[in-house]
């Protein structure tokens, strides 16, 4: 099988995207949409081997991709490392900052440490890689940026530092939208409410248990998210359909976001877009 993309297969041949967080999850869902659209992806994450195994995946289904671990809070890091990418690999056409990570804690449980790690995983990160491809290469050859929220409008109960973190991101998007303009880049977000996705599974069991088996029942749309139906929003941000567009977050929920809690939601909702070839349903919902 290949990926079922409804983008046209030839859409982005030729061009280069870095895709941080690529080697699982709605990362590596990413890499291989855009991948089997004829770009050439570069994936980043801590941990080599799950990166090897996404490229070998790509590869496998006959697209092109490269992998560099590393760490996106490492300034340093991330400076040899867009630098090598681009010494490598040449024009650089787009940024997905996909990589992050967060932990269920009460506000009043949650350590300085532990609420510093998930900053810098959801907003530093993000905000280290845009900087640095846009003073290297962006600036003179323009591109476009697509980050990672949440659904944390509202606040976000139970990962606060999650919340905080990607709030932050959508006011960074929207200020680098402004700024960057003159250069030709776009930037903008998405905001994924519930996605069936590994990272359901990183969570501690008795979370998963309590939590997720109720979590379709607070989304009008009736159900979760496929990774696939994120990956699609963000291909179409990076695509020239989207070229009058920047400074924009496009939630992904389901309509979860929009929900007053008094409104009965019943029926069945829509059908998935299950595009993805290759996903695998998390552990946590079955």
């Amino acid at each position: 099988m290949a990926y079922q993309s409804v983008f046209a297969a030839s859409a982005f041949r030729g061009k280069t995207f870095i895709v941080t967080g690529g080697g699982s999850g709605i990362g590596r869902c990413t890499a291989h949409e855009l991948a089997s659209l004829g770009a050439k992806v570069l994936i980043t994450g801590r941990k080599q081997e799950k990166l090897d195994k996404t490229i070998a995946e790509i590869i496998e289904d006959g697209g092109q991709a490269a992998g560099y671990a590393f760490d996106i809070r490492d300034e340093e890091a991330v400076k040899t490392n867009v630098k090598l990418m681009l010494e490598q690999h040449g024009a650089i056409h787009g940024l997905v900052n996909n990589a992050g990570g967060q932990f269920p804690m009460p506000v009043a449980l949650i350590s300085k440490k532990g609420f510093e790690a998930v900053v810098a995983n959801n907003l530093t990160g993000g905000f280290l890689m845009s900087r640095e491809l846009f003073n290297a290469h962006f600036k003179k050859n323009g591109g476009a940026i697509v980050n990672m929220l949440a659904d944390m409008w509202g606040g976000m109960p139970g990962m606060a530092h999650s919340g905080a973190a990607r709030a932050g991101m959508m006011n960074l998007t929207e200020t680098c939208a402004t700024e960057w303009a003159s250069a030709g880049v776009r930037v903008n977000a998405v905001a994924p409410g519930f996605v069936a996705s590994s990272g359901m599974d990183q969570y501690d069991p008795s979370f998963t248990a309590q939590i997720i088996p109720q979590m379709a029942g607070t989304i009008p749309l009736k159900r979760l998210s496929e990774e696939s139906e994120v990956s699609a929003a963000i291909v179409f941000l990076l695509s020239d359909a989207a070229s009058f567009i920047t400074g924009h977050t496009l939630k992904i929920d389901g309509g979860a976001s929009l929900n007053t809690k008094l409104f009965p939601l019943v029926g069945k909702g829509t059908a998935p877009y299950a595009g993805f070839h290759r996903a695998v349903k998390p552990k946590a919902v079955g």
